[in-house]
């Protein structure tokens, strides 16, 4: 991820103790007793990554608890995100005076069904993936990016974006994409200057897909 995001975004990536490392008060309230297994190390690992991230911007240890929609709650002055897929973790985080938004996401690097293309994809992106160069999941890029873009809008806008509500487009060659928000979802945001276009980074390897994006200052 590091490679991705610009130098003034800190990103950590979660080591083999960080999936059962110690959460702050905070932080454990939000889980609650039943929280399965699988989502406690997945929580924990992504708020060690979190504080390791905002450490690397001179920020002292704080705590990153999670909204009602599970959104992650940054301190104040900090933006941020957090990604988790099975056996890795990282967080990116940066000051609000250096940036609007950021997102990340990471993916499985798979072959997806029909029924999910349909959710995902618009029908030109799928004309765009049966053009571009074979040896890659093209789908699952355009997943992974489409999360982060919701990822970079939310935060800001505060309101749902819908993965037809963003029209993709891939640069293979540089490893980037645009996202073209749609006119409606632009036009309908209740905060001052939504962005219409984000633009980010992505990288297939290792078995992974991992994309990237900031919303840079006004």
């Amino acid at each position: 991820m590091r490679d991705l995001l610009p130098p003034t975004v800190a990103v950590a990536v979660a080591g083999s103790d960080d999936w059962a490392g110690e959460l702050l008060a905070a932080e454990q309230a939000c889980l609650g007793e039943r929280a399965v297994q699988t989502r406690r190390r997945d929580f924990t690992a992504g708020r060690i990554c979190a504080r390791r991230a905002m450490a690397g911007l001179g920020l002292p240890p704080a705590a990153v608890p999670a909204a009602a929609d599970r959104a992650p709650v940054w301190p104040a002055g900090v933006v941020g995100s957090i990604t988790h897929t099975t056996g890795y973790c990282a967080a990116a985080a940066a000051r609000s005076t250096d940036v609007r938004s950021v997102g990340m996401d990471a993916e499985q690097h798979r072959e997806v069904n029909a029924g999910v293309r349909r959710l995902v994809l618009l029908p030109e992106e799928e004309e765009t993936c049966a053009r571009l160069p074979g040896g890659i999941s093209w789908p699952v890029v355009l997943f992974s990016a489409k999360e982060t873009v919701y990822k970079v809008w939310y935060p800001v806008v505060g309101s749902w974006l819908d993965f037809h509500d963003a029209r993709l487009e891939l640069d293979p060659e540089a490893g980037t994409f645009t996202a073209r928000i749609a006119p409606a979802r632009v036009d309908a945001a209740a905060v001052a200057d939504p962005p219409a276009t984000i633009s980010g980074r992505f990288v297939v390897a290792d078995g992974l897909v991992r994309t990237a994006a900031v919303l840079p200052l006004r």
